[in-house]
């Protein structure tokens, strides 16, 4: 039995990737709010989740432009998932080094835009995969949750989109 409402057919519509696009930047938004209104300055791994949720909605957008039938959904199903996951493993490193103790906590580091600077790329994203003092930092809450664990939720969803996107498109077939 059918029903009017397909989740597996709106995560590839067209106003699917429009929700999409537009959470990605209600998330960008106020992080940029809060590290403009209320001066909390974002770690390494912060600005790497915020490059990661503009890749998506990034993605999303020309998704929700081009419109996308047949089986297309299924390559943007895998270009959202792409960053998504690097997001969410950014998250995931960020949330755990917010939960370990105060004495395994790393020392603070250096910015990202210094270590741009001085070294090598594949450096710098090991460097700031590894996590600071400044990362493990919790600053803002909302409901008990740090801003890395909300990253991580948002991520997690995105991937749950991407999969219902890839679902969306089987054959009947296979069923």
């Amino acid at each position: 039995m059918r029903t009017a409402f397909s989740i597996t057919r709106f995560a590839a519509s067209r106003a699917g990737y429009a929700l999409l696009a537009l959470g990605c930047a209600s998330l960008l938004g106020f992080g940029y709010y809060l590290q403009f209104q209320q001066g909390l300055e974002p770690c390494p791994l912060c600005i790497f989740q915020r490059i990661a949720f503009f890749a998506v909605g990034a993605v999303a957008l020309i998704a929700l432009l081009h419109g996308p039938r047949g089986t297309t959904p299924r390559v943007y199903a895998v270009l959202l998932a792409l960053p998504a996951m690097a997001g969410l493993g950014v998250a995931a490193r960020q949330t755990w080094l917010q939960h370990l103790p105060a004495d395994q906590v790393p020392e603070c580091g250096p910015g990202l835009s210094f270590m741009l600077d001085m070294y090598a790329p594949f450096e710098v994203l090991t460097r700031v995969l590894r996590g600071t003092g400044d990362c493990a930092k919790v600053d803002w809450t909302f409901l008990g949750f740090s801003i890395a664990e909300w990253a991580l939720l948002c991520f997690s969803l995105i991937v749950v989109f991407t999969v219902l996107q890839w679902l969306a498109t089987r054959r009947r077939e296979w069923l």
